[in-house]
């Protein structure tokens, strides 16, 4: 007797992806612990991460319609008088 999957069920999520959030983390915790452990594990200095950060604002920036948009949301956020951009949606100020 032969048993037959749809398409979409083969899809389905399976192993780690299918576990608890919390499981998720208990795993990941103890690799990064084993790492650490080995000495194996890295650790990013101030001026590593001040490059890393430089890098990644340089990239992001040369998208200059995203960075448009995330000013526009940054703008109607304080006008409507919150203290942050977080609040706003980047995908409603292109509307």
């Amino acid at each position: 007797m032969t048993t037959k999957t749809s398409p979409t069920s083969a899809k389905g999520k399976r192993g780690f992806a299918s576990m608890d959030l919390s499981k998720q983390r208990e795993i990941a915790s103890k690799g990064g612990k084993a790492s650490h452990a080995q000495g194996r594990a890295h650790e990013f200095t101030a001026e590593e991460a001040r490059e890393a950060g430089r890098k990644g604002g340089q990239a992001v920036s040369h998208d200059r319609a995203h960075m448009a948009a995330i000013g526009r949301a940054g703008g109607r956020a304080r006008a409507r008088g919150h203290a942050h951009a977080s609040d706003a949606t980047v995908g409603a100020a292109s509307s």
